[in-house]
């Protein structure tokens, strides 16, 4: 598949419906789907549908005042896209109380070219484990402190919850994976299949500092890959960071648009 083909596949199948497959609610206004999820707002879009100037401005707008007065979220996300049209649509967000996050990478590739053995040193703290959290007694305790580990390295306060989490593994809606160095959790990662598509995404990946450079995060992502695999999946998405693009790309993955997240809060 070109690039080309990738993206048009990441729009086809990855947006509205498919962002709102776990939402508590979900309102429709023009273009957009408007969701809340137990973590707050969400709101997606397949296109703009050619809305630009003082008719954006109006949907936006509408936008924040749903959020504000129809629901109790104390925030939602406006995912944006690098080739979303109109150009201007991010100083329009920041215009209506929108905060920038930083811009992550869309990588796609297919599941089959990043399910590869990578082998993993001793460190001097021990053996590196990767496995999968499976349902059970010691669920709760496992995702605990993968959820812990994630948000020591992302510090945004507004990641899974542990109870959605054990939802998603007791459901079968979400595998997640962690890698452990002497019984401590460095490095975890979810794989999400999105029912009635190609895809699945791999979500979370993060490992703490002092771990980083030992290929541990590469490991992960093919541990998750061979998974999807052996599910029949073809392809894998990921939103990612400068520091995680590389390890992704030399995986597999390419690079198909940008996406910035636009947040209000309360």
């Amino acid at each position: 598949m070109t690039t080309t083909d990738l993206l048009a596949a990441y729009d086809e199948q990855l947006r509205t419906d498919a962002e709102m497959n776990r939402a508590i609610d979900v309102q429709r206004e023009g273009p957009l789907h408007w969701g809340v999820f137990d973590h707050g707002g969400f709101v997606s879009y397949r296109d703009l549908g050619g809305l630009d100037g003082a008719d954006l401005d109006a949907l936006v707008e509408r936008t924040v005042a749903h959020y504000r007065d129809d629901t109790d979220v104390d925030s939602f996300e406006w995912k944006s896209r690098g080739h979303d049209l109109p150009a201007d649509l991010g100083e329009r967000l920041v215009a209506h109380g929108l905060v920038a996050e930083p811009a992550e990478t869309v990588m796609i590739g297919e599941a089959s070219l990043l399910a590869v053995d990578v082998p993993l040193a001793d460190t001097p703290e021990g053996p590196v484990v990767v496995r999968r959290i499976e349902p059970g007694p010691d669920a709760a305790d496992d995702l605990t402190r993968m959820l812990a580990a994630q948000e020591s390295v992302f510090g945004t306060g507004r990641g899974p919850s542990l109870a959605s989490s054990l939802a998603e593994l007791e459901g079968g809606d979400s595998e997640f994976w962690v890698a452990e160095v002497g019984g401590r959790i460095v490095s975890g990662g979810r794989l999400t299949p999105v029912p009635g598509t190609d895809f699945a995404g791999v979500w979370g990946g993060s490992t703490l500092p002092e771990f980083r450079g030992r290929g541990i995060y590469r490991a992960l992502v093919a541990a998750r890959a061979r998974s999807a695999v052996a599910r029949g999946i073809r392809l894998i998405h990921s939103d990612c960071t400068d520091m995680s693009r590389p390890i992704l790309e030399r995986s597999g993955l390419r690079a198909v648009t940008t996406t910035t997240p636009y947040v209000w809060e309360r």
